[in-house]
């Protein structure tokens, strides 16, 4: 026979106000280490935590990483601004965007991981990106329903155009991550390229 668990020996979840604290640690040891460095040790020392509160929490550093991610996205509403270039603008410029400092460093320090780590690679390709690629597809499915879109275009070839472009200026160039960056890729290569 199984014996209940004693209630005075269950462990509390992580939860409020501690947990979010220990998802800000994670993204400030990430940007200060790299994924490939980050250990649940040096997330744990940060949030001044106890490697067992994080393991009661999250099983290893991928689900630790991924859920902290996933929580600095920022807004989840999609502005509707009725242009291809109001829409881009308003996702891609705002926070979570490609402006966002957390979100550029966040993705400088996880690129090795997507090509070394496979669990990682899966589960950033899953619950990051996979959000970042249903907003962005439905901005471009509003932009052919209005009749902006060239009947040749290929969606699945323009839709990460504009962030390969400005994370191969800022990642790889070094220039800074601003709203005029993304503007004038918008209005000189996206736009003329893929509206008639």
């Amino acid at each position: 026979m199984i014996c209940p668990a004693d209630p005075g020996s269950v462990r509390p979840r992580v939860e409020g106000d501690r947990e979010l604290e220990i998802l800000a640690a994670t993204l400030e040891v990430l940007a200060d280490v790299g994924y490939d460095r980050l250990t649940m040790d040096a997330v744990a020392t940060r949030a001044k935590a106890s490697k067992a509160t994080l393991y009661r929490r999250w099983s290893n550093k991928v689900g630790l990483v991924i859920e902290a991610l996933v929580h600095s996205k920022g807004p989840t509403s999609l502005a509707d601004t009725g242009t291809l270039k109001g829409d881009l603008e308003a996702v891609f410029c705002g926070m979570g965007g490609l402006t966002d400092e957390t979100t550029i460093g966040a993705f400088g320090a996880v690129v090795t991981a997507l090509a070394r780590d496979p669990e990682f690679a899966e589960a950033f390709r899953r619950d990051v990106l996979g959000p970042k690629i249903a907003a962005s597809r439905l901005i471009w499915e509003r932009a052919a329903a209005r009749g902006e879109l060239r009947d040749d275009i290929d969606l699945e070839l323009f839709e990460p155009a504009l962030a390969g472009i400005v994370l191969q200026h800022v990642i790889v160039m070094g220039e800074a991550a601003d709203p005029g960056l993304i503007s004038r890729v918008i209005d000189q290569i996206i736009v003329p390229s893929a509206t008639r």
